[in-house]
């Protein structure tokens, strides 16, 4: 009996201490990480090529709309207060302002097998479709998702473009408000559309674009805590 009580604290902090290093970055940065993104090489075109995705290692079918879905126009008055968009990883939520002016505020889905990074960045492109992969088969969190819609990658001078950050629009999952990502941010897709027209770098008519001196991108700010769920 004695053996038994000395064994369970033992075991006790050994599943604590799994827990922790499973829903860290630790793990996932060095066996589940996420794809990195050569910027020399993205493209923003739809492959009708595809039909299925897979997310932690489970099959699932495209939507069979997705090539359809369109941006709902920015119907907002003219303003030159600079933009930036707020993700708050404590509630889960991004918010976009002008100024002071809050426009739009939604739930979002975090990193939960890599870390979301922290700081204040800026998007570098716009692409209308791309394909993400990355994670691991052998942990169970491997995924390839093709035709990711409203992609709006950043980065800073600690977290480079390559690392492949960014905001987008998700067909693989609904449980948006709770950690879901490898460590980009997910959001419904007619909501990340929203975001892609109203945000900057202004797509000057194209369906994708990439940010420039004359055309810089939105700023984004990354703060907060993701819960351990």
């Amino acid at each position: 009996m004695k053996r038994i009580l000395w064994i369970f604290p033992i075991a006790t902090t050994v599943l604590l201490l799994v827990k922790v290093l499973l829903s860290s970055d630790w793990l996932s940065a060095r066996f589940s990480p996420q794809a990195t993104v050569d910027p020399r090489d993205v493209s923003g075109e739809f492959d009708p090529k595809e039909t299925t995705a897979v997310f932690n290692n489970q099959s699932l079918p495209l939507p069979l709309l997705l090539a359809e879905i369109k941006p709902k126009p920015t119907v907002l008055g003219e303003s030159d207060e600079p933009k930036r968009i707020e993700v708050d990883l404590t509630n889960q939520r991004l918010s976009a302002y002008e100024g002071d002016r809050l426009i739009y505020s939604f739930l979002i889905s975090s990193g939960k097998w890599a870390r979301t990074p922290t700081g204040i960045f800026r998007i570098w492109v716009k692409l209308r479709y791309t394909k993400m992969e990355g994670g691991s088969k052998a942990l169970r969190t491997y995924y390839y998702l093709p035709n990711v819609p409203f992609v709006m990658y950043f980065s800073n001078a600690e977290i480079p473009s390559w690392r492949g950050f960014g905001i987008h629009g998700t067909y693989w999952h609904s449980n948006f408000g709770h950690p879901m990502s490898h460590g980009c941010i997910n959001m419904k897709i007619e909501e990340a559309g929203l975001i892609y027209e109203w945000a900057k770098p202004d797509l000057k008519g194209k369906r994708s674009m990439f940010a420039s001196a004359d055309n810089p991108g939105t700023e984004v700010r990354i703060f907060g805590e993701a819960p351990l769920e």
